[in-house]
Parts: C-alpha cells; sequence; structure tokens
C-alpha cells in the first residue's frame, strides 16, 4: 500500500513537471516566433540579388531579407528558368523591415542610390529582363511613398527612370544557395569585382544606416 502510494505521488509529480516543462516549452516558442507588429514588406528588384541582398541586409532596421523571383507568369520557377528570360520574373529580394526604426522613403532612396534605375532590363554585365529594376508594392499606402522617392531619385540622374512599379505577386524564394551569397562567398571571383566595390561605396555613403 505504502508503494503504491509512492508510485502514485511520484506520477502526479512527474505530471506536473511536465505540464510545467511544456508550457514552458510553449512560452519560449511563442517568444522565438514573435515578429514586430508594425512589421512591413517591400519587394526590390536592382539587378543580381546578390547585390541587392547584401545591401538590404546591412541596413538598421531590417529584419529579414531574402533572394527571390517576381513579376513572372509561371508557378515556382527555378534560376535556370529565370536566367532564360522567358518566365518573366525579376531577381528580387524581399525585404522585411520595422518602419519604427527605419521607415520606407530610406529603403527606397538606398534602392535608387545602389544601382542604375535608368538602364532598361540592365545592370552593369548583367542583361536581360531579370535584371531590371522594379519596385513591388505590399500595401495600397505605400505608392505615395514610392511616388516621392521617384521625384527625388529622378533629380539625381540625368536619364529617365525606368523601373518598373507595381503591386506585389507570387514571391518564390530563390534555391538555398542564393541566400547570403555575399556573405558566405566574399572571396568569388563575382563578389570580388561586382559587390564589394557597390558594397564600399553603400557604406562610405550610409555608414550612419548600417547595423553595428
Amino acid at each position: 500500500m505504502e508503494k503504491n502510494t509512492i508510485r502514485t505521488g511520484s506520477a502526479i509529480l512527474l505530471l506536473s513537471l511536465g505540464l510545467v516543462a511544456h508550457g514552458a516549452s510553449m512560452l519560449n516558442s511563442e517568444k522565438t516566433y514573435t515578429t514586430p507588429m508594425s512589421e512591413k514588406l517591400i519587394t526590390l528588384g536592382a539587378g543580381c540579388f546578390w547585390c541587392v541582398e547584401a545591401v538590404f541586409s546591412n541596413l538598421n532596421g531590417v529584419i529579414s531579407v531574402s533572394s527571390g523571383y517576381m513579376g513572372g507568369h509561371i508557378k515556382n520557377p527555378a534560376y535556370r528558368e529565370v536566367c532564360s528570360g522567358r518566365t518573366g520574373h525579376a531577381e528580387v529580394v524581399q525585404v522585411s523591415f520595422d518602419p519604427e526604426i527605419i521607415d520606407l522613403a530610406m529603403i527606397l532612396e538606398v534602392f535608387f542610390a545602389t544601382h542604375d534605375p535608368t538602364t532598361l532590363n540592365r545592370q552593369g554585365a548583367d542583361v536581360g529582363s531579370q535584371y531590371r529594376s522594379a519596385i513591388y508594392y505590399h500595401e495600397e499606402d505605400q505608392r505615395l511613398s514610392i511616388d516621392q522617392a521617384l521625384i527625388k531619385a529622378s533629380d539625381e540622374w540625368s536619364n529617365p527612370i525606368v523601373t518598373e512599379i507595381a503591386p506585389a505577386t507570387s514571391y518564390y524564394v530563390a534555391e538555398d544557395y542564393h541566400q547570403s551569397y555575399f556573405e558566405l562567398h566574399g572571396d568569388a571571383p563575382y563578389c570580388g569585382a561586382v559587390i564589394a566595390p557597390k558594397m564600399k561605396k553603400f557604406q562610405q555613403k550610409y555608414n550612419f544606416l548600417m547595423k553595428q
């Protein structure tokens, strides 16, 4: 009788501890995946997404950046298909940001300052419609900021700006090997020849916006 009492008491204790642990686990999980209520999205195309991701991932207030494809007419495009130019997709980065730290106006200023928005379907040696300059907005009220940024940028460039501006459509995350490319492959020839010089100019002009 005494053994049964001890066994029952132990079972109750283990069950209680289990419930407490489960509750703590749920709290940790909720904390891990909580995002700011003010988090916003903007999707940008400015040539090779390796370059664009490297720039925006370094901005203070940017929560996350992923490389992918948008603006095309087929589902689940692969990199090779997009590079053919036949899918209609642009190489883009999807930027998640906290507008309480960095507003859309500043993000767009950086966007227009770190690529050439006056060259149609081209950035440097990267040629094709997949490299077009593009802004895909996720909320209708973002249009005002975009229009104002476009007017401001027009004063900075002597040629007309040809940036595509359209509502965001289906976004497809690019293959894993494209993510954080400059961070992981900074010694690759393309990174040294193209991305590193772009990053140096960006850092010199926008050092005050950089993550510390």
